[in-house]
């Protein structure tokens, strides 16, 4: 199973991610509640994938994939957040994530069909 690191900046979220996550069979390697301790902590833990709230409190989500693709050698990265993916046109697409989950349908069942 791929190693997750959780980016939200909600701790109740990050915690249900979590369990939810784990009871599926997944490793959470970690947790980060804003861009620049995501990026540390993707450098720190080397997570297969990086489950990323795309709001939050110092830069958005499509921020942070475009800083980690940029060396081409990345996590697989799967946006989330509670807006609809429509609201966010094309920026998900092209960030360089693989694909985006919203929070109310997150699954470890959505999420491997995605990283497939």
């Amino acid at each position: 199973m791929p190693r997750v690191l959780i980016v939200d900046d909600h701790a109740t979220f990050r915690a249900t991610a979590r369990r939810l996550f784990e009871a599926e069979g997944y490793e959470v390697v970690g947790e980060a509640e804003d861009g620049a301790s995501a990026l540390e902590a993707v450098a720190r833990l080397s997570p297969d994938v990086v489950l990323l709230d795309i709001q939050l409190p110092d830069m958005d989500g499509f921020e942070v994939s475009r800083r980690l693709c940029v060396n081409g050698v990345s996590p697989q990265i799967v946006l989330t957040s509670s807006r609809d993916a429509s609201e966010f046109g094309d920026l998900v697409g092209v960030c360089g994530s693989r694909g985006f989950i919203p929070k109310g349908e997150l699954s470890g069942g959505r999420l491997a069909a995605l990283l497939e």
